[in-house]
């Protein structure tokens, strides 16, 4: 093999082992920008429904002239129970309503990000509450420590 041929070899496997890196660095790169994203927030399909009866609800009731404040809250007029207080959802993707303490309950709604709800009792290992939603139209249990406590205005 003479040292024209030996010069050529080496220059084509280096080309072809630094090609081969460039690619397995971009297909890589690639990967994990996909992973490192967060996915998209959960839309449920009895947002939507909750939104509107809320709607319907609001544009029905008329207010009178002589009622208590423009916008006071459901609590307001209702008296809590015992040990329960109004919180606020700081999970920034909302929290998953289940109908009883445990990943495995069955889901039965949604609650969002900001979102008000009564925290009614913890669950005896302290790792869920029982909350319901401010309007009172829907109670289940969420994961604890996603919510912080509002204070009374």
């Amino acid at each position: 093999m003479s040292f024209s041929g030996l010069v050529k070899f080496l220059i084509g496997f280096f080309l072809a082992i630094s090609l081969l890196l460039v690619a397995g660095g971009a297909t890589a790169y690639y990967f994990l920008t996909k992973l490192s994203t967060p996915p998209a927030k959960p839309m449920y399909a009895n947002d939507k429904s909750v939104l509107k009866a809320k709607a319907a609800i609001a544009s029905k009731k008329p207010t009178p002239a002589s009622s208590a404040p423009a916008s006071p809250t459901p609590t307001a007029s209702t008296p809590l129970e015992p040990g329960a207080y109004i919180a606020s959802v700081t999970w920034p993707e909302g929290l998953s309503l289940r109908e009883n303490p445990s990943l495995e309950a069955s889901r039965v709604g949604g609650v969002g990000f900001n979102q008000r709800v009564v925290v009614i009792k913890e669950s005896d290992d302290k790792r869920w509450q029982q909350v319901r939603l401010e309007n009172g139209e829907q109670q289940g249990w969420i994961k604890a420590g996603n919510v912080k406590r509002v204070d009374s205005e």
